[in-house]
Formats: C-alpha cells, sequence, structure tokens
C-alpha cells in the first residue's frame, strides 16, 4: 500500500492463540493515501482472522506503545457443564460452576499499584514488577463469566495468570483472601496455573484525547445466545 518499506510499532505483543479487539500500530511513510484507502488496501492483503478497522495520521510524537495511558483485556469464560462446538477457540471453558462473587472478592485485592511478581512468566523481559491496575472487575452474563482488567502496562503472561487465581477461587479450591496472599508472596510458583490463551482478548486501548483517535466498533464478543452448539 505505501510502495516502500514501512516499519509497523504496536502497542502490545500478545500470545500464541490470544485474541485483539484493540490493537493500535503505527508507521510513518511517504505515501498519500485516504484513510479509506489504507484501510480496505491493507486488508485485501491481509489473513481472514486479521482486520483493520480505522486509519488516521497522527502527529509525529505519536508513540502506539509508549503515548499509551493504559490498556484493558477482558478474559472470557464459558461457564457449562458442556464443551462448545463454536467457542472452543474463542473463550476458555470451565465446566465446574463458577462462584463470580467470590472471584470478584479476590479481583479487588488486586486493584492498586503493587510488585506483581507472582503473576509474571519466568520468561518475562519487563525491567520491573511494579504495575498499576485501576480496575479489576468479573461478571457473570447467563453462562459467560468475564474478567475485564485495566492496567497502566502489563507482564507476560500478567492478566492469563490473574484469570488462572480467580479460576480456582471461583471453583472453590481457595478462598478471595489467597489472592493477597500470593500477591504479597512476590513467588510465582506460590500461584494458580496459567489461564488458557484463548479466553483472552486485548479489547482497548487508551490514549491521550488530543491525539483525537477513532472509537473502535462496538462488536460482541464471543457470540452472544446459541453459540454452543
Amino acid at each position: 500500500m505505501a510502495d516502500e518499506r514501512v516499519s509497523l510499532v504496536a502497542a502490545g505483543r500478545t500470545d500464541s492463540g490470544v485474541h485483539s479487539r484493540g490493537q493500535v500500530a503505527h508507521f510513518d511513510t511517504q505515501a498519500l493515501r485516504s484513510v479509506r484507502a489504507w484501510v480496505l488496501g491493507a486488508n485485501t492483503s491481509l489473513p481472514d482472522d486479521v482486520s483493520i478497522s480505522w486509519a488516521t495520521p497522527v502527529p509525529a510524537h505519536f508513540h502506539a506503545r509508549y503515548s499509551a495511558e493504559s490498556r484493558t483485556y477482558r478474559y472470557y469464560i464459558l461457564n457449562h457443564w458442556v464443551r462448545s462446538a463454536l467457542a472452543g477457540k474463542s473463550a476458555a471453558a470451565v465446566f465446574k460452576p463458577l462462584d463470580a462473587a467470590a472471584m470478584a472478592a479476590a479481583a479487588s485485592r488486586l486493584i492498586g499499584e503493587h510488585d506483581f511478581s507472582a503473576f509474571r512468566a519466568a520468561e518475562c523481559q519487563s525491567h520491573s514488577p511494579i504495575r498499576r491496575v485501576t480496575g479489576l472487575s468479573v461478571e457473570r452474563a447467563e453462562e459467560w463469566v468475564i474478567i475485564e482488567v485495566t492496567a497502566n502496562a502489563f507482564l507476560h503472561h500478567m492478566v492469563r495468570n490473574i484469570a488462572g487465581l480467580l479460576i480456582a477461587v471461583g471453583k472453590g479450591d481457595r478462598p478471595p483472601e489467597w489472592a493477597s496472599q500470593v500477591l504479597a508472596s512476590l513467588d510465582r510458583s506460590r500461584a494458580a496455573a496459567t489461564a488458557p490463551a484463548e479466553g483472552l482478548y486485548l479489547w482497548k486501548i487508551d490514549y491521550p484525547a488530543a491525539f483525537r483517535l477513532p472509537r473502535q466498533r462496538s462488536v460482541i464478543m464471543p457470540p452472544a445466545d446459541g453459540a454452543r452448539s
């Protein structure tokens, strides 16, 4: 599309199997194209499971990664005793009933600025384990349990490790106060297993309003009623 070599800078990385509704990337180019041409033209060359939603010019000081103020992830759990044929690759499956209220109580203990060493992967390359979680909620919508977490930044596997802990609490394997104990331990071996990648979505990235980035499209994720067959 640019008719020249460009270098994409993305807002963040996701593991194999993780989904993204709100990834943002920037690049520098001398090419002059309309916004519509950038979006439709690029989409013709992308695989079916990747789609550009919007494009817009930004000032030279914008950076997809470093200009971000916060990032939000969602973790979708299909909580039903029968496996789903349609949601198998778009959500985590937990067959034992989950206590969403207990999960929410545990989640509240992780909000704030903390050392999240107990929730980082061994291969995490971040220089500091300190992160500021500004929101962490758990809600049930019929057979779906949805975890949403917002922070200034995340460590490698941090959200999936939080989800794993909350699932353990939801199953009744551990009490809600266990979350505080794991957090204080700074020890990854004290926490639960990492939750599957399929349930995780990079939901949105917030930038300063001055950049005037387009709003994301409203989508339903994952499929609503009738998804299981």
